[in-house]
């Protein structure tokens, strides 16, 4: 079943060259390699705090942005572009790293809480709204919760970096389904080559 069309795509994360390689900043490798792909770059729109770039063909015209509010405050960020571009919570696509699921597991969402991402919260409470489409890039639990901040905020191994790359690649191979707003259908493609592994609570579209 169809939902809503994207019209825009926030990948959060952390800007700056110390975060560059965390967990945290799964959602920008993605949108990275989202533009790339397109053969389109990012620009600096300093109104809006944040980089955006976007995606044209003959039937999409879509805005693709990286908040440089820091991953606390993206919703400012998020926020400030569905007003300015005229958009609702229903069209957006917000795509995050995922503690729940082991490296290899990306998986969509529809609607529902932050399950205490910051980034989700701040983009919740911004917004008024939780109808929104969301794209989780697993990166692993640490085990206890006092290690999540050192977890998020440190580097995968190259082991799981290799899972991790593989999942986006899924999640790229999808997005024609997903900014068509076909969660179901795009569903089937990330199971598509996932890790032989529980991938968690709450893996349903």
């Amino acid at each position: 079943m169809a939902t809503t069309a994207i019209r825009i795509v926030a990948g959060l994360g952390n800007p700056g060259k110390d975060y560059s390689g965390t967990r945290h900043n799964a959602g920008f490798w993605f949108v990275d390699r989202l533009i790339a792909q397109a053969g389109g770059s990012f620009s600096r729109d300093a109104r809006l705090q944040c980089d955006s770039a976007r995606l044209r063909d003959a039937t999409l015209d879509i805005r693709v942005i990286k908040p440089l509010t820091y991953m606390n405050e993206s919703g400012r960020a998020v926020g400030q572009a569905l007003n300015y571009f005229k958009l609702q919570p229903e069209e957006l696509l917000v795509v995050h790293d995922e503690v729940d699921f082991p490296p290899g597991v990306i998986r969509l969402k529809r609607d529902g809480g932050h399950a205490g991402h910051n980034g989700l919260r701040s983009i919740i409470a911004h917004l008024g709204a939780n109808n929104f489409t969301r794209l989780r890039i697993g990166v692993g639990h640490p085990g206890h919760k006092d290690r999540m901040l050192d977890a998020v905020l440190g580097r995968p191994s190259a082991e799981e970096q290799k899972l991790i790359d593989a999942a986006i690649a899924r999640g790229l191979a999808e997005m024609p389904l997903i900014l068509a707003g076909e969660l179901e259908k795009a569903m089937t493609g990330l199971h598509s080559g996932e890790p032989t592994m529980d991938p968690g609570p709450d893996s349903a579209p």
